[in-house]
């Protein structure tokens, strides 16, 4: 158990970070609206990725469910936190992009656990 409490500080570390650009008034306004959605992509992909890397040891098979719903949460938890920032606003689609990226990293998660005889990132089988 204490062995995932290192793994844990990456996806919360990236957590603060997307609390933070969301919290800012206007990031980078003049950027073409396609950066915004790859943001978003990137943003949640590599947050489902660090959660499975630090979940897959303890919870096994069980952890793509429970990183696909706990990315999810946040997903919709940092738009309702833009609401609140003036000059930003809160977009349902930007939620539909970031469960589009958790799910392109899980689906990438599972193909290598697939692949090299691993469940979800956990011990071997």
């Amino acid at each position: 158990m204490t062995a995932a409490f290192p793994r844990a500080l990456a996806p919360l570390a990236l957590m603060a970070l997307i609390f933070y650009l969301s919290a800012q008034p206007a990031v980078a306004p003049e950027l073409p609206g396609w950066t915004r959605v790859l943001a978003h992509f990137i943003q949640f992909a590599l947050l489902a990725a660090a959660w499975a890397w630090t979940l897959a040891p303890l919870l096994g098979g069980r952890a793509l469910v429970v990183v696909a719903a706990l990315s999810l949460a946040y997903a919709v938890s940092d738009e309702y936190h833009q609401s609140f920032v003036e000059g930003r606003d809160s977009d349902p689609l930007d939620v539909l992009v970031d469960g589009a990226g958790i799910a392109f990293a899980l689906s990438l998660v599972a193909a290598r656990s697939r692949r090299t005889g691993r469940r979800a990132l956990g011990p071997p089988a």
